[in-house]
């Protein structure tokens, strides 16, 4: 009967401490992202001080490979300078479908792996973005 009370309040504290845990997991890889971002870009800043224009691709800046905490590459597009046709449908917009950028767009796809230009979407509720062109960086949902 104690071996059954034991595993009992076990199993009891087990279903308190593993949701908890996996939100702080959460929080961590959000703000590890969110760190990423952040110095993305300043790689990016820095190219466009030395050279006079943005970056086409993480590459040029000095990112090539850089993934965020979930495995994914960072996304990045440039918008400055770009013809609107280009990156017409591609870049990042907020509730009332006005872009959150007037120079780069810089995000992670969160912790599922997809995303949709517009922040609403369910699909990019998860995802760490760079929005107000630097003013704000983090949860898509949060913004």
């Amino acid at each position: 009967m104690e071996l059954l009370l034991v595993v009992a309040i076990l199993g009891i504290l087990s279903a308190i401490a593993v949701p908890l845990w996996n939100n702080y997991l959460d929080k961590a890889r959000n703000s590890a992202a969110i760190a990423d971002i952040r110095s993305i870009e300043s790689e990016i800043v820095k190219f466009q001080a030395e050279r006079g224009r943005s970056p086409n691709t993480l590459a040029e800046a000095g990112s090539p490979t850089r993934l965020d905490p979930w495995g994914n590459p960072y996304e990045y597009l440039r918008i400055q300078g770009m013809p609107k046709k280009d990156i017409q449908g591609k870049w990042r917009k907020d509730r009332f479908l006005v872009p959150i950028n007037s120079d780069f767009d810089l995000y992670s796809k969160g912790k599922d792996g997809k995303s949709v230009p517009a922040l609403t979407a369910h699909e990019s509720h998860d995802d760490t973005v760079r929005a107000n062109d630097g003013a704000f960086v983090g949860l898509a949902s949060e913004y």
